[in-house]
C-alpha cells in the first residue's frame, strides 16, 4: 500500500510542478512559431517563393517545431498539438498565403501555452521611464538607435537584426513574443538571451521595442479611443494586462479595424497601466471576455477548426467566467450551477462533433444566462449582507471537508493511544495554512494563477486524497468487525505507526488542507475585489468560530464512542468523502481541459462531488464498487476468523 501511495504522491507533485513552472523546451517551440508567423511573408507572396533563403529557413523551423514538440512531456493535448504542427508544416510546403500560415502558427502557439503554461504578463505594469536608456545600452548597437535594424554591429550579421519600425512585421508580434525572445534568445539567429536582465527590465524593454513601429502621435488618438464611448470592443479584446501582452496588432485589427488598432496599440504599449482603469460606463462583473471567447469559438467551429473551438470555449469558462464565479455563487448559487452545466454541455457538444446549429444554440443559451449573471453581479446587487454570506459559506464549505478528514485522523490516533504522532498531523495542516498564505502572496503580487493551473492543482490533490481515503476507509471498516481491533492491537499496532507512517500522515494532512486553502484563497481574492472588506472579514471570522465548535464537538463525541462503533462511523464518513473527492477531482480536470466531457441526465449534487458527466459518475461508481467489495471482504474475513476461533 505504501508503494502505491508513494507513486500517487510523486505523480501529484510532478503534475503540480509541471503546471506551476514554465517548460523551457515548450518556450523554444513557441518562439519558433512566432518567428514563422512574422517572417513567412518575406518568403512567400501569392503562392510563390520570393526569397529562397527565407523559405528554406521557414521549412527548417517548422520541421524543428514538429520534432521538438514530439519531445515535450506527453499530455492529453499532445496529439492535437502534433496534428496542428503537421498541418502547419504541410501549409508551408504548399506555399499557402502568409495570412493563413500566420493564423495557423499563432493558433498552435496559443494551444501550446495552454498545455505548457508560462507567466503571460508582468505582475504589475512595467516602469517604462528608463526603457529608452536600456534600449540604447543593450540593443541599439545591432538594431539601430531608432530600431530600424541599422546598427553598426548588426551590418555583418546573418540574418540581419530585425527592424522594430517595420509595421508589417510588428503587427504580427505581441509584447509577450518580444519578451520571450529577449529572455531566451532565438536559435538559428544572432539574437542571444538577455536573461541577465531582471524580469522587470525585460518587460520594460519588450513594451519599449513594441511601440517603435507606432509613432507617438498615434498614442493621443489611441487614448481617446480607449476612453471613449465606443471602446467596448477594444476593452473586451484587452480586458487586462495579460491580454495586452498577448494581443498582436493584427488580431486587434480584426476586431476594431486597422487604424483604430494601430492607435490603441501605440497608446497602450506606452501606457500599459491604462488596462487597469475601467471606463465609467463599464458594468461591474462584466462577462465580456467570456462572450468574446464564445463568439470566437463558434467562428472557429464554423471553419472546421474543432480543436481551436474547444480551446476557445474552455478559455471562456476558465478566463472569462471563473473569475466571477465565486461572487455569483454567493449571490445566486442556482444561477451559477445552471451556467456551469450549460457550459459543460457546450464543451460536450463540440467534443461530440455536434452540428453548427446545435453549437450556436448552446452558445445562445449561455449568452442568455450571462445576461442574468451580469444583472446579479451589477453594482446595485452588491451588498454587505451578500459579501458576509459569501465569505461565511465559502469558508464553511471548504473548511468542513478538510476538517472531517483531520478529525478522523486525530480521533484514530487518540483511540490507538499514539498521541506522540499527533504533532505530525498538526504540522501538516499548519504547514498547509502557511503555504496558503504564500499562495495568496504569489497570486496577488508575483504571478496570475490561471484557471487551468488552479483546476489542475485542485483536481490532482482531490484524486490523491480520494485514493488514500479509499484504502483508509476499507482498513477502518475491517477494524470495526468483532475482535478485529483487539487482534490488530495485539499483533501489529506496536509496529504499525513507524516514523515513515507518521510522515505520511503529515503529507495527507497537508494535501487535504492545502487543496481547500488554495481554493479558498482564490475565492476570497475574487470576493475582496468587489469591496465590502469588513463584511468579508466578519463572515470569515464567524466561519472559523463555527468550524472550531464543530471540531470540538466531534472530538468530544468520538471519545465516548466504543472502539468498534468509532471505526464503523469513521469508515462510512471517510468512504463518503472518498467518493465525493473522486467526483470533484474528475470535474476539476474536465474544467481544465484535461479530460473530455460527456453530459448525461443525472442529478447534480455539488457537496457530494456528483456532476452530470459520464466520466465523473463512472469514476464515483468505480470507487463505490471498490469500497463495497472491500467491506464485503472484511466481513467475510471476520466471519472466517470467528469460525476458526470456535
Amino acid at each position: 500500500m505504501l508503494n502505491v501511495l508513494r507513486c500517487l504522491v510523486f505523480s501529484l507533485l510532478l503534475t503540480i510542478s509541471l503546471s506551476a513552472h514554465a517548460n523551457p523546451a515548450a518556450q523554444t517551440v513557441w518562439r519558433l512559431l512566432d518567428y514563422i508567423a512574422v517572417d513567412y511573408p518575406a518568403a512567400i507572396q501569392d503562392g510563390k517563393v520570393v526569397s529562397a533563403s527565407e523559405y528554406a529557413e521557414m521549412v527548417e523551423f517548422v520541421a524543428s517545431v514538429r520534432e521538438r514538440m514530439a519531445e515535450l512531456p506527453p499530455l492529453e493535448a499532445t496529439p492535437r498539438l502534433l496534428q496542428a504542427a503537421e498541418e502547419l508544416q504541410a501549409a508551408i510546403r504548399a506555399k499557402r498565403s502568409p495570412e493563413a500560415v500566420a493564423g495557423m502558427a499563432h493558433g498552435l502557439a496559443s494551444q501550446l501555452l495552454r498545455a505548457y503554461p508560462v507567466p503571460l504578463a508582468p505582475s504589475a505594469p512595467p516602469e517604462l521611464a528608463h526603457a529608452a536608456a536600456l534600449y540604447q545600452q543593450e540593443c541599439a548597437s545591432c538594431h539601430g538607435a531608432t530600431g530600424a535594424g541599422d546598427g553598426a554591429a548588426g551590418a555583418s550579421l546573418d540574418p540581419v537584426p530585425i527592424a522594430f519600425t517595420d509595421r508589417t512585421r510588428a503587427r504580427e508580434r505581441s509584447v509577450f513574443a518580444l519578451n520571450q525572445v529577449i529572455e531566451q534568445g532565438l536559435e538559428g539567429t544572432s539574437m542571444v538571451s538577455y536573461a541577465h536582465l531582471s524580469a522587470e527590465d525585460r518587460w520594460a524593454l519588450s513594451f519599449y521595442v513594441g511601440q517603435l513601429a507606432y509613432p507617438e502621435q498615434l498614442a493621443s488618438d489611441g487614448k481617446q479611443l480607449w476612453n471613449g464611448p465606443d471602446a467596448a470592443a477594444a476593452r473586451a479584446a484587452i480586458p487586462d494586462l495579460a491580454a495586452l501582452t498577448q494581443m498582436t496588432p493584427a488580431s486587434l485589427a480584426a476586431r476594431v479595424g486597422e487604424d483604430d488598432a494601430a492607435a490603441i496599440t501605440a497608446y497602450l504599449r506606452r501606457q500599459p497601466e491604462a488596462t487597469a482603469v475601467a471606463p465609467a460606463v463599464a458594468p461591474t462583473g462584466s462577462l465580456a471576455l467570456a462572450r468574446a471567447r464564445l463568439a470566437e469559438g463558434v467562428k472557429a467551429y464554423a471553419r472546421g477548426e474543432k480543436s481551436a473551438a474547444r480551446d476557445l470555449v474552455l478559455s471562456a469558462y476558465l478566463d472569462g467566467f471563473e473569475p466571477v464565479e465565486v461572487v455569483l455563487a454567493s449571490r445566486d448559487a442556482a444561477l451559477m450551477a445552471r451556467i456551469e452545466a450549460a457550459m459543460g454541455r457546450l464543451r460536450s457538444g463540440i467534443g461530440g462533433s455536434a452540428s453548427l446549429a446545435e453549437v450556436q444554440a448552446q452558445v445562445d443559451e449561455v449568452d442568455n444566462l450571462f445576461d442574468e449573471a451580469e444583472a446579479t453581479l451589477s453594482a446595485e446587487s452588491s451588498s454587505s449582507v451578500a459579501a458576509f454570506v459569501g465569505a461565511l459559506t465559502i469558508l464553511l464549505r471548504e473548511g468542513l471537508e478538510a476538517l472531517l478528514i483531520l478529525i478522523a485522523m486525530i480521533a484514530f490516533l487518540r483511540k490507538a493511544n499514539r498521541t506522540e504522532v499527533l504533532p505530525y498531523v498538526h504540522a501538516g495542516w499548519v504547514s498547509a495554512l502557511l503555504a496558503g498564505g504564500f499562495t495568496w502572496f504569489v497570486a496577488t503580487y508575483l504571478v496570475s494563477i490561471s484557471g487551468a493551473s488552479r483546476e489542475l492543482t485542485e483536481g490532482f490533490a482531490a484524486l490523491f486524497a480520494a485514493a488514500v481515503l479509499l484504502f483508509v476507509g476499507i482498513w477502518m471498516h475491517g477494524k470495526s468487525q468483532a475482535g478485529a481491533w483487539q487482534r490488530y492491537i495485539r499483533e501489529k499496532l506496536s509496529h504499525a505507526l513507524t516514523k515513515r507512517s507518521a510522515w505520511f500522515l503529515f503529507l495527507l494532512s497537508f494535501v487535504v488542507v492545502y487543496r481547500e486553502v488554495f481554493e479558498t484563497v482564490l475565492f476570497f481574492a475574487a470576493l475582496w475585489s468587489q469591496g465590502n472588506g469588513m463584511a468579508i472579514l466578519a463572515g470569515a471570522a464567524v466561519a472559523v468560530v463555527l468550524l472550531a465548535a464543530m471540531a470540538w464537538a466531534m472530538l468530544r463525541y468520538s471519545r465516548k464512542l466504543p472502539i468498534t462503533q468509532f471505526f464503523k462511523a469513521s469508515s462510512l464518513l471517510i468512504s463518503v468523502l472518498a467518493v465525493a473527492l473522486a467526483g470533484k477531482g474528475i470535474a476539476a480536470l474536465q474544467e481544465a481541459g484535461w479530460l473530455s466531457v460527456s453530459v448525461i441526465q443525472f442529478p447534480r449534487i455539488s457537496i457530494l462531488g456528483i456532476y452530470p458527466t459520464l466520466q465523473g459518475v463512472a469514476t464515483q461508481v468505480l470507487v463505490l464498487a471498490v469500497l463495497v467489495a472491500g467491506f464485503w471482504l472484511n466481513r467475510r474475513r471476520s466471519m472466517l476468523a470467528a469460525h476458526v476461533a470456535q
